[in-house]
């Protein structure tokens, strides 16, 4: 991290030092098409350089989000990616362009949760709480299969139509010509192998439980007594 990038985000949180921050709340740092450092609380911007920022009673620090975020959803992303055959690594990278890994994140259009779904696309899911993790990761790994399906397992062009709609794909029948567009898929791209769907190795185990007289299902990648294993894919 260059040191002006630090004195500007020091600088910044100082001058909101009277502004109540929730402990590890993010601010999202890029330039603009003028050059210009933008910081903000929503990932406005694909390029964005993420910062948790922690505080205290006395200080504030910050540290650069890394992908050990995701560990709480691990076995979520797992479940689903398994479940509609598609990669694991890619649904996490998705994730991480599209919030960083905040369940709570709403952006300028009003996309919501974790895989920044919008109001429609929740509806058409079934996604009834877009801020619950395990509903959004369901209908958004599901949506993301839709697109790669209709595009033929071509990464790039699912990428485009999650982020710019399949309308602005199919106008100019390509990866759309926005910058954001290009950004969002060449930052994905760069930090997965371009692959859609899962390699054979990582088991996903199911238990169903008794609450309050009513069955309760539940899935993980880890053994517990009693659960049955469903399926095995390789992890990426």
């Amino acid at each position: 991290m260059s040191s002006l990038l630090v004195r500007t985000i020091v600088a910044t949180l100082v001058f909101l030092g009277t502004a109540p921050i929730a402990a590890w709340a993010q601010i999202y740092v890029w330039r603009d098409a003028s050059g210009h450092m933008v910081l903000s609380d929503r990932p406005k911007d694909p390029a964005a350089r993420t910062f948790a920022v922690g505080t205290s009673s006395t200080m504030r620090v910050t540290r650069q989000a890394g992908p050990r975020r995701s560990s709480a959803y691990d076995s979520t992303i797992e479940e689903h990616a398994l479940a509609n055959g598609v990669s694991a690594d890619l649904v996490r990278a998705v994730i991480q362009a599209e919030s960083a890994f905040n369940p709570r994140a709403r952006s300028v259009k009003g996309a919501m949760g974790l895989m920044q779904l919008m109001p429609a696309t929740a509806a058409e899911y079934r996604v009834s709480d877009p801020y619950d993790p395990a509903e959004n990761i369901r209908g958004g790994v599901t949506y993301l299969k839709s697109l790669l399906t209709r595009y033929s397992g071509n990464v790039e062009l699912a990428l485009a139509a999650y982020n710019a709609g399949p309308g602005a794909v199919q106008k100019y029948g390509a990866v759309p010509p926005y910058r954001e567009t290009r950004s969002y898929v060449d930052k994905i791209r760069s930090v997965t192998d371009g692959s859609s769907a899962p390699a054979p190795s990582v088991r996903i185990y199911r238990t169903v439980e008794i609450v309050d007289g009513r069955e309760v299902v539940r899935y993980s990648n880890v053994r517990s007594p009693g659960a049955e294993l469903i399926a095995s894919a390789a992890r990426r």
